[in-house]
């Protein structure tokens, strides 16, 4: 089964306070390790970044395309650059720069044994409370939540479909779930923590030196 990678790198970085996704992490740039890992496990690749760097090359990129106004948006403009038949999609976040081969290779594997989507779920170790108005309206069961992460997933067909009729969610795979399909969990890495603040980077640049 033909697999192709679309690498999300198009955010705006107005937490972070730059393009987050360019800052160099170790030898190279954050998304180079992420293109790095994409490259290792697809047949293609779909780089989407900032509409003001689409006309940059980058090296081991099939294809750049310019982002959308949301995450989904940037998605799906990478899907649109993915061809025709390829049978599995893997959609990873460039700011998730320490996500390993094997976390790839794990949601692969999943969609390849009947799966709809993969995702990499890491067991929450906080307590988890629904607030409204500034008071606890529910404890959620922390054992039935996971924090889901990037790489994800997905036979090619039903992730195009999910992205039909400009749906929008948090991610992908909220898209495939709601139109039926089944989502399975694969064992996250507590190493593959999106970069979003200034002290999230600094924290990869340790781990950049013992993983």
């Amino acid at each position: 089964m033909s697999v192709w990678a679309v690498v999300v790198a198009a955010g705006a970085g107005v937490r972070f306070g730059t393009l987050k996704q360019y800052e160099h992490l170790g030898d190279r740039r954050v998304l180079d390790w992420a293109l790095e890992r994409a490259r290792a496990v697809a047949d293609g690749v779909v780089l989407v970044v900032p509409p003001d760097r689409a006309g940059e090359s980058e090296h081991g990129v099939d294809a750049i395309v310019a982002g959308g106004d949301t995450r989904v948006g940037s998605v799906r403009a990478g899907l649109a650059a993915v061809p025709h038949e390829a049978e599995v999609i893997v959609v990873h976040d460039a700011a998730r720069p320490l996500a390993s081969g094997t976390l790839f290779q794990e949601g692969i594997k999943a969609v390849r044994a009947g799966a709809d989507g993969a995702v990499p779920g890491i067991p929450l170790v906080d307590t988890v409370k629904v607030v409204e108005d500034g008071h606890v309206a529910e404890t959620l069961d922390r054992d039935r939540l996971v924090a889901v992460q990037t790489p994800q997933a997905f036979a090619a067909r039903t992730l195009r479909l999910a992205h039909e009729g400009d749906r929008e969610g948090t991610d992908d795979a909220s898209l495939v779930e709601a139109i039926g399909g089944r989502v399975v969990v694969v064992a996250g890495e507590e190493a593959n923590a999106k970069i979003t603040t200034q002290h999230d980077l600094l924290v990869a640049r340790t781990l950049i030196d013992v993983i």
